[in-house]
């Protein structure tokens, strides 16, 4: 069974309310018009602290970051440096925050010992490679913990049917950091794709300029010994092989590396994916197929990812709505230009979506941001469809927060993440299933259906104890 730990909120619940009455006392007896009451804030943790983790936590600085979790302290040390200005020297307020919690919170190397012994933690945000984030994400969830998990939610297909069971399972809060979903311009784009102002949708491009980290290369010829302190054996988490340490596979460049990332697809595919997913409400692809250049190292086994790839999926007819296809283009592909742009109009080499409708086009930026419509008469009318979808008014992670205290609802939670980000990893699943090879999926079965040894790579091996 799951240890239960006492929270504010469960005392809260099993206190009477004139007993809660007698306790409270006036904000201004307690800090002034900027006070905020220590029920009102959550404890959170912050697994893999030292990159997009330490973004995630200045965002949560008027929160309380009880604890970090990280493999090398060295490493988020440094990161933190310098964080309490901007580059004019000015003083950041939310970095200040940031450096004076990073300082008080406890530190774990294991987040199973964090899990265990951390007794007022409520929340955890997991921000490591894209390999542990699954199996940190159940044992949090199962522990009784929300989690914030990075974009991609998980490494394979198995694990987001894992997460989305188990999120549902235990009744916690979930987001996953595709802050995209959060955006103004994304409800836009959906308002104005519902209110049909370019038709019926039919085919849909995406595309980014990532990876812009190396791929396409074997196996660093040198390996040596971890920066000092660094727990290299937690690094490697759920991967079988013992992979020695070599430079290229941490900080950054792990994005690139099988036994870490998936590549740009799982990088950009959250941000970029996800709005013709929502607004077009995509379900399961019937087919998907891929090409790319060479991947590196061996051919049977290979070690990273190729330098660019595309995959074309196909979605069926869902309703009154018509098949649609996807293409997803990145190292540097690019769809062809639509005759409808006027001459003046520059494609966005940084990512972007182009939906295809009957009447005309949609085209947004990466995380939807920037959306026009062409022919350029569908502009007037675009701008006069009313606001259907709620905004948001605080940051991706913050409405996190506030759902976790009741608040309010995660704006992307795992019910539908893990359905987005197991449309992404088929476009590698393709892929390793060989070009020219397209795959038939059921979704309902989570299974492909016309080449059996296919199926081997919607899941994974893993190191015995780290299962998920």
């Amino acid at each position: 069974m799951p240890r239960h730990t006492i929270t504010r909120r469960d005392f809260v619940a099993g206190t009477s309310q004139a007993a809660l009455s007698a306790m409270i006392l006036p904000r201004h007896v307690l800090g002034g018009p900027g006070y905020q009451a220590p029920s009102d804030t959550l404890n959170v943790a912050i697994v893999g602290a030292g990159g997009m983790g330490m973004s995630n936590a200045e965002a949560l600085v008027s929160q309380n970051i009880v604890a970090l979790c990280d493999v090398d302290f060295g490493y988020v040390d440094k990161q933190l440096v310098g964080r309490d200005k901007n580059r004019q020297g000015e003083t950041r307020p939310d970095g200040v925050k940031l450096i004076e919690q990073f300082g008080k919170a406890a530190r774990y190397a294991d987040f199973r010992e964090m899990l265990d012994k951390q007794r007022d933690l409520e929340a955890v945000v997991i921000a490591t490679p894209d390999h542990a984030h699954a199996v940190i994400a159940k044992a949090a969830m199962e522990a009784g913990k929300h989690v914030y998990v990075q974009k991609p939610l998980t490494y394979s297909v198995h694990e987001s049917r894992v997460l989305s069971a188990t999120a549902a399972r235990t009744g916690v809060v979930t987001q996953m950091g595709n802050q995209g979903h959060s955006h103004d311009d994304a409800r836009l784009v959906n308002e104005w794709i519902e209110a049909g102002v370019i038709g019926p949708v039919h085919e849909i491009h995406v595309w980014t300029n990532r990876p812009i980290w190396p791929q396409g290369m074997s196996r660093p010829a040198k390996t040596g010994s971890p920066p000092k302190g660094m727990r290299w054996d937690l690094y490697l988490g759920p991967v079988p092989e013992e992979v020695p340490y070599a430079e290229g596979y941490h900080p950054f460049s792990w994005r690139g590396w099988t036994d870490f990332g998936v590549g740009a697809l799982g990088d950009m595919g959250a941000h970029l994916i996800d709005h013709p997913f929502w607004a077009l409400d995509l379900g399961f692809p019937t087919t998907v197929e891929a090409t790319s250049t060479p991947w590196g190292g061996p051919r049977d086994a290979p070690v990273s990812y190729p330098l660019a790839m595309l995959v074309h999926y196909q979605f069926p007819a869902r309703g009154m709505r018509p098949p649609v296809k996807l293409t997803w283009y990145d190292g540097g592909l690019m769809p062809a230009r639509p005759d409808v742009l006027p001459e003046s109009f520059r494609l966005s080499r940084e990512g972007g979506v182009i939906f295809v409708g009957e009447r005309g086009i949609l085209i947004h930026e990466t995380y939807g941001r920037n959306p026009k419509v062409y022919p350029e008469g569908l502009m007037e009318w675009a701008e006069s469809v009313p606001q259907t979808h709620q905004r948001i008014t605080t940051s991706h992670e913050l409405n996190w927060a506030e759902a976790c205290k009741g608040k309010g609802s995660a704006t992307s939670p795992i019910s539908y993440a893990a359905r987005l980000t197991e449309v992404m990893l088929l476009g590698i699943v393709a892929l390793r299933t060989g070009q020219g090879r397209t795959i038939e999926y059921d979704g309902a079965q989570m299974r492909i259906t016309n080449i059996p040894e296919a199926n081997q790579y919607l899941t994974r091996e893993y190191r015995p104890g780290w299962e998920v």
